[in-house]
This record gives structure tokens, sequence and C-alpha cells, in this order.
């Protein structure tokens, strides 16, 4: 009899605040989707593609246009494959949380238009390499933002990391120029993008 009266009694603050972390926690871990489908391919994306830029913009081995398809093909791939690996993750999604995934949606939508429109605008007015420098700065800051605009959201200290760090990566090389931006985009965005892929993938394994 105390035992039921004791599982009836009101909680604690304290109780209460442990008891909506542990299921935030777990609703994130839930939702989150499998990190070794939601970075790593971006991040071998970024590798390989800015890697043939790399090798254009440093030893001419690599046609311009030919390295810029590839990387956009493994763009879209890479694309794909998330949306994919959300698909059953985001059905699983309702009310508020549903409406705020949706606001960010559109939140890429709305920076990579205006991205698109800036470098339409602006590309006529430099040489062919500052041209692909444009597009490629402009593109990362607002994947950079938006990584850390979502991370802050979802409180996902993950995505606030790879933001900030896209964003140091990105600044660097856009004041180097364009070779060392397609490098430390290759190496430091990519590189990362896999090793947390792989990390958190691991992590969860061993946490379940």
């Amino acid at each position: 009899m105390d035992r039921l009266e004791d599982d009836d009694r009101p909680l604690s603050p304290e109780e209460m605040l442990r008891l909506i972390e542990e299921q935030q926690s777990a609703t994130s871990k839930r939702l989150g989707g499998d990190p070794l489908l939601t970075y790593t391919p971006w991040g071998i994306a970024w590798g390989v593609g800015f890697g043939a830029l790399f090798l254009h913009y440093a030893y001419g081995l690599i046609a311009r246009g030919t390295a810029l398809a590839l990387l956009f093909a493994l763009m879209i791939l890479a694309m794909a494959v998330t949306s994919f690996a959300q698909r059953t993750v985001s059905s699983q999604v309702r009310g508020e949380a549903a409406e705020r995934g949706m606001m960010y949606g559109f939140a890429w939508l709305f920076g990579f238009a205006c991205t698109i429109a800036i470098c339409i605008r602006l590309s006529p007015l430099l040489p062919p390499d500052e041209t692909g420098l444009l597009w490629a700065v402009t593109s990362m800051a607002v994947v950079a933002a938006l990584y850390t605009a979502g991370g802050a959201v979802w409180r996902v200290r993950t995505m606030v990391f790879l933001g900030a760090w896209l964003s140091a990566l990105n600044v660097v090389g856009a004041v180097v120029g364009p070779g060392a931006h397609a490098l430390l985009m290759s190496v430091g965005a990519g590189g990362a993008f896999v090793a947390v892929g792989l990390v958190q993938r691991v992590r969860r394994r061993g946490g379940a």
C-alpha cells in the first residue's frame, strides 16, 4: 500500500526535469535518423567533388566543367540518400515538431534561392575561378548557417559543431582563394562529415 502511494505521489521539480530530459533524449535519438546515412553521404560528396576541383585549381589535372559536374552529381546522390533515410523518420513526426521541420525545410529553399540569384547576377562580373569561388563560398555559408540554426532549434550539438566548423573553413577558404577553399572543403568539411557519421553510428549501436 505504501508503495502504491509512493507511485501516485506528485513528482518533484527535479524529477520532472530529469524525466523531460530523458524523454527529449529518447525522442531525439528515435527521430534523428541513421547518422551514417545523414552525414556520411555529404562527406563523400564534398570530399570527392571538391577534391576534383582542387586538382583542377592546383594542377590542372581535371577540367573545370568535369569537376563541377562530378561535384553536383555526387551532391544530388547525397541528397537522394539522406532524403530516403529521413522518409520513415519524418512519417513519425506530428504536430509542432512536423511544423517546425517544415519551416526549417523552407529555410533551406529560401536560402539557396537567394544564393542562386546572387551568384547568377554577379558571376558575369568575375573571372572563371573567382566565379567558382563565389558559388562555393555562398553555398557553404548557407549550409553552415542552417546547420548551426538547426542544431540550436533541436538542441543537437553535433549540428552546431558542424555548422561552426564549416563556417570557419569557409571563411579561411574565401580569404585564401579558390584552390585553398576547395582543399578545405574536401579534406576539412568532407572528412568531418564522414567522421561524424561513423562515430555517431558506433555510439548509437553502443548505447542500444
